[in-house]
């Protein structure tokens, strides 16, 4: 899918076709190009689901950048075009929340008993959104990135406040996926995998609660300021 942000031939993301609006919003959110979901004023989606054109209210784009064509460490071939609509300013930190150990492990039990796409193909990530130890939503693609992005864009148009949840995801967090929660203001992040040293270091940094290896009855905290 190509995305264009105010007909600025911006993103390509290659994707399964779900959710294709949820992932335009969370993207453009996650990676800073726009700071509240009330800047984007249309997403139009062509039938086929391989075009978007992203209308924000106001033009963003410092045209003075030179377009370099950058891949973000994702596997499915998802490619940046261009950094006209980014900010080099760096993000706030996040505001840390009190949480339940059971948070954790009911998003862990949920990740236990599959999702429909990857019981049928064994082939795709998932992000869960927990709230007070439900879990609101899951999103599934090829790629984990797409996944966050995905469950992020839905809370978005759904008016979930971010700054309230746990986000837990079936993959591995590399660096980027870190800055996408400290981009959109998620407190708590959690996988079932393990974690890099340079990952733990952003959480501490921003004030991110880590906990990885999580399974349906532990988990290990890498992270957790709430508890200093």
């Amino acid at each position: 899918m190509e995305v264009l942000v105010n007909t600025v031939p911006t993103l390509r993301m290659v994707c399964t076709p779900d959710h294709l609006v949820d992932l335009v919003v969370g993207r453009l959110f996650t990676e800073g190009i726009v700071g509240d979901v009330d800047e984007i004023e249309e997403v139009y989606l062509c039938e086929q689901g391989t075009r978007a054109s992203v209308l924000l209210g106001c033009n963003r784009a410092d045209f003075s950048r030179r377009g370099v064509e950058t891949v973000p460490s994702c596997c499915t071939g998802n490619r940046t075009y261009n950094r006209y609509f980014t900010s080099d300013v760096p993000p706030a930190k996040v505001t840390p929340v009190p949480w339940e150990a059971e948070w954790v492990f009911a998003a862990a039990r949920a990740f236990a008993e599959d999702t429909p796409l990857h019981r049928r193909t064994t082939g795709t990530h998932s992000c869960y959104l927990v709230l007070g130890g439900t879990v609101v939503a899951c999103c599934e693609d090829l790629g984990r990135h797409n996944a966050f992005d995905k469950v992020v864009g839905l809370a978005l148009r759904q008016g979930i406040d971010l700054r309230d949840a746990l986000i837990f995801s079936s993959g591995r967090l590399p660096v980027d996926m870190v800055m996408k929660a400290i981009h959109a203001g998620v407190p708590l992040l959690a996988t079932k995998a393990v974690p890099t040293d340079e990952t733990i270091r952003l959480a501490r940094e921003f004030d991110l609660t880590l906990i990885c290896q999580a399974r349906p009855d532990g988990a290990i905290v890498y992270n957790d300021p709430t508890r200093r």
